[in-house]
């Protein structure tokens, strides 16, 4: 399983991804999720990966490889993010349709589901998820995050703190916390945790963060969201448990 979170807020952009690929009990496989695309002064491109590897190497191979023969498109040459977002969509559904030949009969799901955000030019930073037929939606101010694959556990903290104006820090903190919860909860998600915090208009994909299990960092934010969440927990108010409701009496 995997665990993939995009942000978007008025700042920028925000990405997080765990790196885990199998967690049997006798093997525990890495492969990072999060691939990076960007030409200097015009555009920046971050796509995360969940669902078949084999699908997901060959579509993010395959855009290496349109960008590297000048084929139109790809995605140094679409006009903007939403072309580009087609752009993935297609070779998604093409690469899942030849991975379901190759292995027909076997009952592998060759299924893959991908983020995709940036920005192109003067046009707004955006993220849309792409779904395995290829079709595909946007974070809106509504809902200002994408996610894909386990998405359960770390998703109430998103709700709860991530807003349009809510700052790049406080988002990247927030999909930290979101990928611990996950962590926490489900051995099939795991470390390293890639991050990546794009500010809007610089075009720039510098600001990233390789976390590993043993990170001070990661290690400091799970250790306080625990304590955190305990000391809340005691502050609750009790609800009187010897004194019965009267809902539900006999007459």
């Amino acid at each position: 399983m995997t665990y993939c979170l995009a942000i978007r807020v008025d700042e920028g952009l925000v990405f997080a991804s765990d790196s885990r690929t199998n967690a049997g009990p006798d093997q525990i496989s890495t492969y990072s999720k999060m691939f990076t695309f960007a030409r200097e002064g015009d555009r920046a491109f971050v796509i995360l990966a969940a669902g078949n590897l084999a699908t997901t190497q060959s579509v993010v191979t395959k855009i290496k490889s349109d960008i590297k023969q000048g084929n139109s498109p790809n995605l140094m040459n679409v006009e903007g993010i939403n072309e580009a977002a087609e752009y993935v969509g297609h070779l998604s559904s093409s690469q899942q349709q030849k991975h379901v030949n190759a292995v027909a009969g076997s009952g592998v799901d060759t299924s893959a589901t991908f983020i995709l955000g940036g920005q192109v030019g003067d046009r707004p930073h955006r993220v849309y998820m792409i779904y395995p037929e290829g079709n595909f939606i946007k974070a809106t101010a509504e809902n200002p995050y994408q996610q894909i694959g386990e998405i359960k556990y770390g998703k109430p903290i998103l709700d709860r703190i991530i807003t349009r104006g809510t700052s790049l820090e406080e988002a990247a903190l927030a999909g930290l916390v979101s990928m611990d919860s996950t962590m926490r909860s489900n051995a099939t998600v795991g470390p390293p945790i890639d991050l990546l915090i794009y500010e809007k208009g610089s075009f720039s994909l510098e600001r990233r963060f390789t976390l590993e299990a043993d990170d001070p960092y990661l290690l400091e934010i799970k250790s306080a969201w625990d304590k955190k969440l305990k000391e809340a927990f005691k502050e609750l108010k009790r609800m009187n448990w010897n004194e019965p409701s009267p809902i539900g009496e006999d007459d």
